[in-house]
């Protein structure tokens, strides 16, 4: 069974490389449905298949950005990126994402920096999980008191609105996002971008984990539009990523190139799967794989505190990491094959 194993050159690790296949094909259907670079799965993953941790995020940045424009163009045909609101946002993610940096080196400076960044994690989790289920909860109950006064459900109702307080602000230049279908002061999307910059440059995440739901709730695009507009932010940085680990030696990129036979296979399935599972059924999945996340985030933190039980703690959370790839890919597959064919059944009708 040697010819299931191949050396890479650069890290001199022998890897078992059908599992970079099914990793790349996991995280290619969850990155192109979810409008993330996935680093939370993709690292853990290559680092349980034998990469040293430094190849491991090196590695998962390079094959991050060529899924995410595999991603991304797909999303264009279908009309999901907003390229104007994308371009502005990039500005502010850039400077807050250098300022969260610097807090970084701070932090290293001052001791500590480790257990901060995880439980500021851990916080920003839980939040996010608060937000997408308060969210769902609130658009139930408007579905319910609008079917007791007898009227029609709102297709197009939402839970939480704060986008439209946010809308309230005039402040010049006005811009109108054509494929957001939103209008609203420039310094919103650059404020908004700032602030989830900066959160992800202190975590040393790539942000989609953080800006998909700050485009849905605070800037206000349709769930659709919020993750190609992610997705091509998420392009970008990650092709800047890539360059500079590439440069420091630390990507492997055989390794990047075999997990993009998978992912490009596996973003084209995520893509097409937004058209057949509708905006809330997008939040309430998104909601179930931040709760999966905080959780593993909670078991490294336990190894920590309880030496004794480090094993068992970082082991659980490799487990249920990779488990939650599994379970969302299968989900996301199983509801595009069905959306795939009620559209073909409609049209033979």
């Amino acid at each position: 069974m040697d010819w299931l194993y191949v050396l890479m050159p650069i890290s001199g690790v022998t890897i078992f490389w059908p599992g970079l296949i099914i990793l790349g094909v996991g995280v290619g259907i969850i990155g192109g449905f979810f409008g993330m670079g996935g680093a939370w799965m993709v690292t853990p993953g290559l680092n349980i298949l034998g990469f040293p941790m430094a190849f491991a995020i090196g590695t998962d940045i390079a094959h991050m950005a060529g899924k995410s424009l595999i991603s991304t163009m797909r999303h264009g045909k279908f009309g999901n990126v907003d390229y104007k609101l994308g371009l502005i946002m990039l500005v502010g993610t850039i400077v807050g994402f250098e300022a969260g940096a610097q807090m970084v080196m701070w932090l290293e400076r001052i001791g500590n920096v480790e257990a901060v960044v995880r439980w500021l994690y851990l916080v920003l989790l839980t939040l996010i999980a608060w937000m997408v289920f308060a969210d769902v909860a609130k658009k139930k109950k408007k579905d319910r008191e609008a079917i007791a006064s007898g009227k029609e459900v709102d297709a197009l109702s939402t839970g939480i609105e704060w986008h439209k307080t946010l809308h309230k602000i005039k402040i010049p230049p006005m811009i109108h996002f054509e494929a957001a279908q939103i209008t609203c002061t420039a310094w919103l999307p650059i404020l908004i971008s700032f602030l989830t910059g900066w959160v992800a440059g202190i975590l040393g995440i790539g942000g989609g984990l953080i800006r998909m739901p700050a485009l849905i709730y605070l800037i206000g695009c349709p769930t659709h539009v919020a993750v190609g507009t992610d997705l091509f932010e998420v392009m970008i940085s990650g092709l800047y990523g890539a360059f500079t680990y590439t440069m420091k030696g630390r990507t492997e990129l055989v390794a990047a190139v075999i997990m993009l036979v998978g992912a490009a296979v596996g973003a084209q399935v995520g893509t097409v799967a937004t058209k057949y599972i509708k905006g809330y059924g997008i939040r309430i999945a998104f909601g179930l794989a931040v709760i999966g996340c905080g959780l593993s985030v909670l078991l490294k933190l336990l190894a920590k505190m309880y030496p004794a039980y480090a094993a068992l703690c970082n082991n659980s959370a490799t487990v249920l990491v990779l488990g939650l790839v599994f379970c969302m890919s299968a989900y996301i597959f199983v509801k595009m094959v069905q959306g795939a064919k009620a559209e073909v059944a409609a049209k033979n009708k």
